[in-house]
């Protein structure tokens, strides 16, 4: 999320630069519900239908390479270098984060179950899901910018949520969301340290997640695993995450650790999650394994162990691929879960966790997003007159960039820039301090670490000390 900055290498010109043409969609691969911008269909049962697409296909960047603007910059930091508007994806980071809550399902399931292992497993699958739409996501999403806000209320699904930008160097983004029957809080702060390794760049996650459930007096916390995005000098760009995640119940002392395993030579290990769950006294409970792009299944320690002692000795353990009546005879919540197959070594016995939602037929060419993703930057009729004036839905940039308006787009990002640049030397000379409106500086309740709260009253509506940022 660094790349964009106020800091602008000055080597390379968005706005002058050749945009390659639109990636050619049928008639049968525009917006499928008919309803653009401002005209959200609504169902027989009176639930708003979101948008299945976006107005404009994505550019193709097979003219363009990564490669070709940082090796102008080795030994710069990444935070200050600005890339071509032809990499980003038309959604800023804000909206990113919200992407947590596309799996909320696993919240509700956490939240009903009176049993504490039960409810880790669902925390558990949730944070691996939460990095789950990231898969083939290789365009960056713009850097908000400092006091850019994001809000999303969404009745379906049973939660609303607020973000803002509270930082810009660093870039620190702070978010909370709540169940509208009060029945969970999930907030947290996230600033991604960003590394260039020549062929690769790396995003080391910092910053607390909290997940509170509110009915049993919960309280879970986590730090997202290392983000990697490879071939960045040539080949096809390809994401993996990796790095030992664990989540803490700081009510009751369990802990699940989740090893989210880098490629390794051959690539054996790829996208693969492998952990446990143990109690306060260091017994294990019971062991997950998967892959953050597919699925994730629990079992219990010893129907594990027996199974990779079997494997070791050369047993017969065949690759399967997990069909829908595999499903419903080992969970009996798999009417849930999508139809899809996956490359999993499965382990008899085993209980289904969470599996990846289909995505559209058209996400290759909408920048490979999942339809929750799809809809995020969806300016329904009305909207305007009720979202904060530094929404990200009023982003000017990203709006042009979802419409196709490329040229526009990158105009408008430099022209955003350059205002962020003028009010942060307006400020320095005025000796003025920039202050947050949503949220605070503080310590995390849980684990005394430094975090941002929200300090509430978001949706009272009352933006009339909003700054102008747009």
């Amino acid at each position: 999320t660094g790349f964009d900055s106020d800091n602008s290498s000055g080597d390379f010109s968005e706005a002058n630069h050749k945009v390659p043409e639109v990636l050619d969609l049928g008639p049968h691969e525009s917006n499928r519900t008919g309803k653009h911008n401002g005209e959200t269909e609504i169902q027989e049962n009176g639930i708003k239908r979101h948008r299945t697409s976006l107005p404009a296909p994505m550019f193709s960047r097979s003219d363009f390479s990564v490669w070709s603007i940082l090796k102008k910059c080795i030994g710069l930091e990444l935070s200050k270098i600005t890339m071509p508007i032809v990499f980003n994806e038309p959604l800023s980071f804000l909206q990113r984060i919200t992407e947590y809550m596309e799996h909320i399902y696993l919240i509700n399931k956490a939240c009903s179950h009176a049993d504490p292992l039960e409810r880790m497993q669902a925390v558990a699958a949730f944070a691996v899901s939460a990095v789950a739409s990231q898969w083939e996501r290789t365009g960056k999403p713009f850097n908000p910018l400092l006091g850019e806000t994001y809000e999303l209320t969404r009745e379906d699904l049973g939660f609303r949520f607020i973000s803002e930008q509270v930082s810009h160097h660093p870039p620190i983004s702070a978010f909370y969301s709540e169940g509208l029957n009060k029945d969970f809080i999930f907030h947290g702060s996230i600033y991604p340290k960003l590394k260039f390794w020549g062929k690769s760049i790396e995003a080391e996650p910092r910053g607390t997640i909290t997940l509170e459930l509110l009915k049993h007096n919960e309280a879970y916390t986590w730090t997202n695993p290392t983000c990697c995005v490879h071939n960045v000098i040539i080949g096809k760009l390809w994401l993996e995450q990796y790095g030992v995640v664990e989540i803490v119940n700081h009510s009751t002392g369990d802990k699940c650790v989740l090893n989210f395993k880098p490629c390794g030579l051959f690539g054996k290990e790829l996208h693969r999650v492998e952990g446990y769950i143990q109690d306060k006294h260091r017994k294990k409970l019971c062991v997950i394994y998967g892959k953050w792009t597919e699925c994730l299944w629990c079992t219990d320690p010893t129907t594990y162990e027996t199974y990779k002692k079997n494997e070791k000795r050369g047993g017969e353990q065949k690759k399967k691929s997990v069909s829908e009546d595999d499903i419903k005879s080992e969970n009996d919540e798999a009417d849930d879960m999508p139809e899809v197959q996956d490359t999993v070594q499965f382990i008899p016995g085993s209980k289904l966790l969470w599996r990846i939602n289909c995505r559209p037929p058209n996400s290759s060419q909408m920048y490979n997003f999942t339809s929750f993703a799809v809809s995020l930057n969806e300016l329904e009729k009305g909207m305007e007159a009720i979202l904060a004036p530094t929404d990200c839905r009023l982003r000017p940039d990203i709006r042009n960039m979802e419409n196709g308006n490329m040229d526009v787009a990158s105009k408008e990002k430099e022209r955003l820039e350059e205002k962020q640049r003028a009010a942060r030397k307006e400020r320095a000379k005025d000796e003025v301090e920039w202050h947050t409106r949503w949220f605070h500086q503080g310590t995390n309740p849980y684990t005394g670490t430094p975090d941002w709260l929200y300090s509430g009253g978001y949706f009272d509506r009352n933006f009339s000390d909003c700054p102008d940022i747009y």
